[in-house]
């Protein structure tokens, strides 16, 4: 018999539309909760509103008005009008195309923290929460051990520690690493230490679905089929741990990005004069009483991110609970 066979009881988030009891076809659950996303209004807007931040993002060189490094010191805290629209900071530098060129930032930083939850804490979770044992008992350890650290003060550590390596000439094992750092504005320090925490809450998460997974029917049919350990793993768990990590991951986005803004505007982030939200309130906080609209602006942005991806979060969270049907 082949193992495909056990394929078919294994009731997936991937698999086709089954057949209804008046043989109509029955839309899958990615379908299905798709439908429910587009019903859910905050979401959509929360979606809506990514979508032109990743066009502003990806587009920053023709969207912004002047390059984000560019002084003019003849226009120094100039406030908004025709010739800046968000005004200009106190080196003489458009608020507006820091803006578009920060949004790159932030975008960045969300996007490793998916790649870190997928690479590493979906692995831990899965491999921990299958086989058990003396593994399990490692790699929980493992994440107690990080968590035992308050994010914050971890990510500071972190980063202090990487800024004092990387400043370092460029030379010898490190000279690659060194180049990248400065490729990347000084955000290679920011995304170590923010994929060092992301991913544990998604590899307990995975590792008590696959606890409850492990014994199902389904499972059972596919071991007594002669599947082996890592297609039992690929094709039948890993789908049905999908749900809850990609609302996990969108709920943990923001937060991301919050870190980052904390810690460009404690002087750890990204490096002048690259631009970023946390850097522009830092900046902007210096001249809030005489020039408020430097905090303004970058206030807004960061605001209206988070709530989009919180909205995000919670539609997902919502369209992919089959209890949530109405």
């Amino acid at each position: 018999m082949d193992t495909t066979r056990a394929d078919q009881l294994t009731p997936g988030l991937g698999s086709a539309a089954l057949a209804g009891p008046r043989g109509k076809r029955q839309a899958s659950l990615w379908v299905d909760a798709w439908r429910r996303l587009r019903r859910n209004r905050l979401a959509v807007i929360g979606i809506v509103f990514l979508v032109l931040l990743t066009f502003v993002a990806l587009c920053a060189p023709l969207l912004a008005p002047e390059p984000f490094d560019q002084q003019n010191l003849t226009a120094i805290t100039q406030p908004p009008g025709p010739g800046h629209l968000l005004g200009t900071d106190g080196l003489g530098r458009d608020v507006l195309s820091r803006l578009i060129y920060g949004a790159r930032v932030s975008l960045a930083v969300g996007l490793v923290v998916e790649v870190m939850i997928v690479l590493i804490g979906v692995p831990v979770g899965l491999l921990a929460g299958y086989y058990g044992g003396w593994l399990d008992n490692v790699l929980m350890r493992l994440v107690d051990v990080l968590y035992a650290f308050p994010n914050l003060l971890f990510v500071i550590v972190i980063m202090t520690y990487l800024k004092a390596v990387l400043a370092r000439p460029s030379a010898g094992l490190l000279g690659p690493v060194v180049l990248l750092n400065k490729a990347s504005g000084g955000l290679l320090g920011v995304f170590i230490g923010l994929g060092l925490i992301s991913w544990l809450t998604v590899s307990r998460l995975v590792r008590g679905q696959i606890l409850s997974l492990k014994r199902k029917e389904y499972v059972e049919a596919a071991r007594a089929l002669g599947a082996t350990d890592a297609r039992i793993m690929r094709v039948h768990l890993l789908p049905n741990t999908l749900a809850p990590v990609i609302v996990a991951a969108t709920l943990g986005i923001p937060g991301a990005i919050l870190y980052e803004a904390g810690l460009s505007f404690l002087g750890l982030g990204v490096e002048p004069p690259t631009p970023s939200w946390g850097l522009m309130i830092s900046e902007g906080i210096k001249f809030m009483q005489s020039y408020p609209y430097m905090l303004v602006g970058p206030v807004v942005a960061l605001s209206l991110t988070m709530l989009s991806f919180n909205f995000l979060g919670d539609g997902l969270r919502d369209a992919l609970d089959p209890w949530m049907k109405k």
